[in-house]
């Protein structure tokens, strides 16, 4: 048996990170009740703990990537699942509202710090390998997190404490992070050191790749803050009903991510966005307008297909542009930090607009912002990505 080439094994450790990424996502969204009923908080209160996760994530993300550049995606990835993997599991313990909040940072934070090397070092050996794989790691995460959403159900049908399942999610992370140590590609494989100290202005370009990952974050996340209650409070649906936008919003998202590479090859980036958001936006504007339970699970499921590839090709096509257009003014760990950076600001800002202009007018008109915002990537992919 031949043995694996170098870029077989990174593939293998980046994938193995973003499982555990997404597995940590999945873990803690799955107990966040029982963490809320364990110090008796309202609403409002969890509310603002959560965003400390947020919080974490934002302060994270400038310094991820300049240490990625300084000194590699390796150690800082592993640096990355390492802290992860223990914040996680200080979560559940709850000694008071102080530690919870200073738990819920951490966590943001390794989780950030993990996801901007991660990418870094995907990006990398996507360049080594010369094909694409973004796509299909972010599917990866995908599967962690439904895998996380799975064992957290299991546990709690078990008996299972957060405690003892935060553990059970430790000794994976840690396990895995172990297994997978000699993996990556070494350090110096996307060093780069800046000589010039001197102040260069960031190409504009990234800040635009940024705003059109900003509309596909708050589209993707419509669905699992809002697809739920639309169903329940607008179309009355049974409880086990009202899952079916979400469920099959995820089922499109993974299956997308998953031919998303291929797909990204055949036609190139910038066609396969702007096709996607079609997709997604007149799918899910369509869905709203036709009604009902199933009309809203069908749009959910046409804007799954839409936004899927988005925030992957994203990152790539920032990676690489900065490798080809800017080397020396931007690293591709740093365009990636800003690139997410402003992408994952519309996970932050999106539930709560989206609610405030819900209160104002209608849930079900309100989900209409999410589709014009898929047609929207439509329109800047074909204006922000070459190829």
């Amino acid at each position: 048996m031949n043995r694996l080439s170098e870029v077989q094994r990174a593939r293998i450790a980046v994938t193995a990170s973003f499982l555990c990424n997404g597995l940590v996502a999945g873990t803690f969204v799955s107990r966040i009740p029982d963490l809320k009923k364990h110090l008796a908080l309202s609403n409002s209160s969890l509310g603002i703990c959560l965003f400390f996760v947020a919080a974490g994530v934002l302060s994270a993300l400038g310094p991820a990537g300049k240490l990625a550049a300084k000194y590699g995606s390796k150690p800082l990835t592993q640096i990355g699942n390492t802290g992860l993997a223990l914040a996680v599991s200080i979560v559940p313990l709850q000694f008071n509202i102080y530690f919870f909040v200073l738990s819920l940072y951490l966590l943001g934070f390794f989780m950030a710090t993990q996801d901007v090397s991660m990418n870094s070092h995907g990006i990398t050996v996507e360049q080594r390998a010369g094909r694409r794989m973004m796509s299909m790691f972010h599917a990866m995460w995908s599967l962690g997190a439904l895998g996380g959403g799975a064992l957290g159900a299991l546990t709690i049908k078990l008996g299972l404490s957060t405690q003892k399942h935060a553990a059970i999610v430790t000794i994976i992370m840690l396990a895995t992070t172990l297994a997978i140590h000699g993996l990556f590609l070494s350090a110096a494989a996307d060093k780069h050191p800046f000589t010039n100290e001197r102040k260069v202005k960031q190409p504009a370009i990234f800040w635009t790749m940024g705003l059109l990952g900003f509309c596909g974050a708050i589209a993707e996340g419509s669905a699992s803050d809002w697809g739920a209650i639309l169903a329940r409070d607008t179309f009355h649906a049974a409880p086990a009903q009202a899952t079916l936008p979400y469920i099959a919003f995820t089922f499109t998202m993974v299956v997308g991510r998953f031919l998303g590479d291929r797909l990204a090859t055949k036609f190139g980036s910038r066609l396969l966005i702007s096709v996607s958001g079609l997709i997604g936006g007149l799918g899910l504007a369509a869905g709203l307008t036709v009604g009902g339970v199933y009309g809203i699970t069908i749009g959910w499921f046409l804007l799954g297909l839409g936004v899927a590839v988005v925030i992957p090709l994203m990152f790539s096509a920032a990676g690489d542009l900065a490798l080809k257009e800017y080397p020396g003014v931007i690293s591709p760990s740093v365009a990636v930090a800003k690139v997410s950076g402003i992408t994952y600001f519309g996970f932050v800002v999106g539930p709560p607009i989206l609610g405030a202009l819900a209160d104002l007018t209608t849930l079900r008109a309100t989900m209409f912002i999410p589709a014009a915002l898929a047609l929207l990537l439509a329109v800047g992919s074909r204006l922000t990505i070459k190829n």
